[in-house]
């Protein structure tokens, strides 16, 4: 990746994770996370933010197309995998999931947002 490329998604990331904190502003925790994808989908309209929602990719296994999909919670941008939890904290299988999405669309960056502390919390994954 050049640096442009990723000063891009730099900007990209700044724009999604902003939308996401409005909508903590808003709602604060203990919400369901369809509740904050919801709130999060009529930000990213308000701000402009092109978004696909629940995008669904295929899986490939030694060559073989898998009958069962995956399916993430947002494609911002056209290549910027954004997946959100309502947790306490998040785990080690919420970064092996956004890890594998990333792996499996060959997208140049995730970002995993968790609503359920008191403050946003993000992480990103190129």
């Amino acid at each position: 990746m050049n640096v442009e490329n990723e000063l891009v998604c730099k900007d990209e990331a700044y724009q999604i994770i902003g939308a996401a904190m409005a909508v903590h502003n808003e709602l604060g925790s203990g919400m369901r996370e369809i509740v904050y994808g919801d709130a999060l989908e009529i930000e990213f309209k308000l701000r402009g933010i092109p978004f696909q929602r629940e995008q669904t990719f295929n899986v490939v296994y030694k060559g073989v197309e898998l009958q069962h999909k995956f399916k993430c919670d947002f494609v911002c941008f056209k290549n910027i995998i954004v997946e959100l939890k309502a947790e306490k904290g998040l785990t080690d299988i919420d970064r092996s999931q956004i890890i594998n999405y990333l792996k499996i669309t060959k997208y140049p960056l995730g970002i995993l947002i968790n609503f359920g502390e008191s403050s946003l919390m993000y992480e990103r994954y190129i």
